[in-house]
């Protein structure tokens, strides 16, 4: 049995703004690059648990190269480019959240 949307959206939402707390503290530090590659990589895995019509809605032809980069993460971790995180971080993340967010209204946590 699935969960429901809002208990998946939720656990994203809590990986992603622990990875962003994380990021405050600079990228300088390995372990902090280390510590917000997990957590996106758990959020990325928890949004695999929504159905995929309410996935597509929220990430459409974005949700594969999310994937690409969790596997890669999880799969290829040498290989992951600090540089590519950064970006993700300061670009791809505020707008996963407020995608999410709009989804569960707003009012999560």
């Amino acid at each position: 049995m699935s969960r429901p949307a809002v208990e998946v959206l939720t656990d994203a939402l809590q990986h992603l703004e622990a990875l962003q707390g994380y990021a405050a503290r600079g990228l300088d530090d390995q372990l902090v690059v280390d510590a917000i590659c997990m957590r996106l990589s758990a959020a990325i895995e928890v949004l695999a648990g929504l159905d995929s019509d309410v996935r597509d809605r929220l990430f459409g032809e974005d949700w594969p190269l999310m994937w690409g980069m969790r596997n890669r993460i999880a799969h290829g971790y040498l290989l992951v480019d600090s540089g590519i995180i950064r970006q993700t971080i300061a670009v791809d993340v505020p707008l996963i959240v407020g995608r999410v967010e709009a989804e569960v209204g707003g009012d999560v946590l």
